[in-house]
């Protein structure tokens, strides 16, 4: 049987069977006290200057600027980060750097999504990254396993459903109870996301790959979070919200807010 202790370090756990299975791998050894620094930013300026990241990371930095976003996070060295809908690992490989490697980062994503071809190179580099690709459906956090739960561009998704691209609908007030138990007291969210009308969620996410910031706001404050902060770096006045963010005319300059919620 698994200890307690084990199991608490495992921090993504399949939902599939009535018996969960362990998918994630265990957590290094938390650093002592006086070295969970907070990230500064001249190591934020490092990680993303780093002339190992691939051009296309690299030219995706001026729409999402984050240099702001990372110090948004309010990272420390050492800590342990779900980077939630990680893609192709943008955020991934940052936040590696950025945490160090007494830290870890657990890029999640969907199985079906993975592109291993993209991921070697970050994964070469970055020893303290944990690729953890599984159904949708079965994505679920272990308990006390994690400092900061990072979501970019991937909340809304939570309310978007596709069979083609294999999201399933969710109930997000459970995805929500589930992120609360995985922080540690004191963890945090960040949630980045492109701004929406105010509407029906599921909507306005299917239609344009929006949401509401007040609607994040809302289903976070049902689960017992927090507001701590938030950030308008990557505010946009001219656009209209009504066309979705792959229209030529917003692509990589969309309206987008950026929230951080705290587990007391």
């Amino acid at each position: 049987m698994l200890s307690r202790r084990l199991v608490q370090s495992l921090v993504l756990v399949s939902a599939i069977t009535l018996t969960p299975t362990v998918v994630g791998a265990r957590s290094p050894h938390r650093v002592a006290h006086d070295d969970h620094a907070p990230v500064s930013a001249g190591e934020i300026a490092a990680a993303i200057a780093d002339p190992a990241r691939q051009p296309d990371s690299r030219a995706l930095d001026a729409g999402r600027l984050p240099d702001a976003m990372l110090a948004f996070a309010k990272l420390r060295r050492g800590d342990v980060v779900a980077d939630w809908g990680a893609g192709g690992g943008y955020y991934s490989e940052l936040l590696a750097d950025a945490v160090g490697p007494s830290g870890l980062v657990y890029a999640i994503g969907v199985a079906a999504n993975y592109d291993a071809a993209k991921w070697q190179p970050i994964l070469t580099r970055h020893a303290n990254i944990r690729t953890l690709y599984v159904p949708g459906e079965a994505q679920a956090l272990a308990p006390a396993s994690l400092d900061v739960i990072f979501a970019h561009l991937e909340y809304h998704d939570l309310y978007w459903s596709s069979a083609k691209y294999h999201y399933p609908v969710r109930d997000v007030d459970a995805v929500l109870r589930n992120w609360f138990a995985a922080l540690r007291p004191g963890g945090r969210v960040i949630v980045i996301d492109h701004a929406a009308l105010p509407g029906d969620p599921r909507e306005t996410a299917g239609k344009f790959h929006r949401i509401d910031p007040a609607r994040v706001r809302a289903d976070f404050a049902r689960a017992g979070f927090v507001l701590d902060g938030e950030s308008s770096a990557l505010h946009r006045e001219d656009d209209p919200h009504t066309v979705p963010v792959f229209d030529p005319g917003v692509r990589g300059h969309t309206d987008r807010f950026a929230l951080r919620f705290v587990k007391p």
